[in-house]
């Protein structure tokens, strides 16, 4: 604390020792400040609006007129002196805090660094995204559409009415007798070729449903379609470009055949086999003995579909194929249970 200095004019004793005590009462009450509360209502006590030199200075008029000019220069003087000593000691009490927090709150440098894992694609979707680079390099645009559908777009317009037998291959998640949520994501190629006229080629990647559940399959799925249509489209073009496909996402020494198969969309209509990847065509359980395994359908664009959709079937050919995305994928890593993609089991999920 700053020595107590005499004030240098003279002022009646009884005044004189009032301010005196005022100081001294200050003086000691500081120093008994141990936080910056206590600091606070110090400051309040003597130099607030009620403060106590507040008072002093607002009874100025009941002192003498010739004692009037040396009482105010000490109460201001005293004031002075108190609001310097308060500012002296808030810098003294928060430095001690500061101290305090670092010292509570430091990091011990040489500790090991916490271990954040670090997450992956998920396998499903990196195969979707090399399917889709697969047809992209190949000159297919991406088309998208609605997952809840018309059962026009859905069955209808590809060639699937009402009472049509092919319905009973899909179980189908309806919501009333003319919405549903989508089968297939063939519903896109209606909607496009609706809006656009040849020449175009797209493939319309997304998810489908169907009420099934086991070991192969899941009520929600993902499927990759595709769609080209011109003036001269053959089934040696879909046969080129699916002989591209499939050995670019498999191998490019894996077998391909071409197998007769049935969709009302298609005509001719074929399944497309591989060689079995795993027992490499010798015959396994995955191959049912046989060496061969599904991976896809394809055909050329039934001249029904096209007619539904606006186009001249007599002007234009094309061919459609689709692929279910999780069977690939099984195919590719060689699982054997398609459940596994979507119980987040982080040990399956690592070796991706």
């Amino acid at each position: 604390m700053h020595p107590d200095c005499p004030p240098t004019f003279k002022l009646t004793g009884k005044i004189m020792l009032d301010i005196q005590e005022i100081k001294n009462r200050f003086i000691h009450e500081l120093a008994a400040a141990g936080s910056l509360y206590d600091l606070q209502q110090i400051r309040i006590k003597y130099l607030g609006k009620k403060g106590i030199l507040t008072a002093k200075l607002k009874s100025l008029s009941t002192v003498s007129e010739s004692e009037r000019p040396a009482f105010g220069r000490l109460v201001n003087e005293v004031k002075v002196f108190i609001e310097n000593e308060t500012d002296a000691r808030e810098r003294f009490l928060k430095r001690i805090e500061l101290d305090k927090k670092l010292a509570s709150e430091a990091l011990d440098i040489t500790l090991p660094g916490k271990y954040t894992a670090a997450g992956s694609v998920h396998p499903i979707n990196r195969v979707l995204k090399e399917i889709i680079d697969i047809f992209v390099s190949m000159g297919f645009d991406i088309e998208v559409g609605p997952e809840v559908e018309q059962d026009y777009y859905n069955f209808e317009a590809l060639n699937i009415p009402k009472d049509h037998p092919a319905r009973d291959m899909q179980d189908t998640f309806y919501i009333n007798d003319d919405v549903l949520l989508r089968t297939h994501t063939s519903p896109v190629q209606v909607r496009v070729m609706e809006k656009k006229k040849p020449p175009l080629s797209f493939i319309a990647p997304g998810k489908v449903y169907r009420c099934d559940a086991d070991v192969s399959h899941t009520p929600m799925f993902h499927q990759v379609e595709g769609l080209m249509v011109d003036t001269d489209i053959s089934f040696s073009d879909l046969k080129g470009i699916l002989e591209v496909f499939v050995r670019r996402i498999f191998d490019k020494d894996v077998p391909v055949r071409f197998r007769p198969s049935y969709f009302p969309f298609t005509e001719p209509s074929a399944e497309v086999d591989i060689g079995c990847i795993l027992c490499g065509g010798t015959g396994c359980r995955v191959c049912k003995g046989s060496g061969w395994i599904e991976v896809l359908g394809a055909g050329m664009v039934n001249p029904r579909v096209f007619e539904m959709a606006g186009y001249d079937p007599d002007a234009y050919t094309g061919f459609a194929f689709g692929m279910g995305v999780e069977r690939i994928t099984m195919l590719k890593y060689s699982i054997d249970d398609l459940r596994m993609f979507f119980e987040n089991d982080i040990r399956f999920l690592r070796q991706f």
